[in-house]
């Protein structure tokens, strides 16, 4: 049960960061997609905070809880 909740989760963080990775890719290459944030730097913030925040959660699983 341990390393199934530990490779789910890292699923999860990983399966994450690429939504919020293609959010931003989104952004820079389709203007139309930018119509809809008036703030696109503040959005592409937000969108980098996200990464960051699930980027250090796989860091933290990655080495404090060794599994598949």
């Amino acid at each position: 049960m341990r390393d199934d909740i530990l490779k789910a989760s890292k699923l999860l963080f990983e399966a994450q960061i690429e939504k919020h990775r293609v959010n931003i890719e989104n952004m820079l290459n389709n203007t139309v997609g930018v119509g809809e944030h008036p703030d696109v730097m503040e959005t592409v913030e937000k969108e980098l905070s996200t990464i960051a925040e699930y980027d250090d959660k796989l860091n933290v699983l990655k080495k404090y809880f060794k599994g598949d």
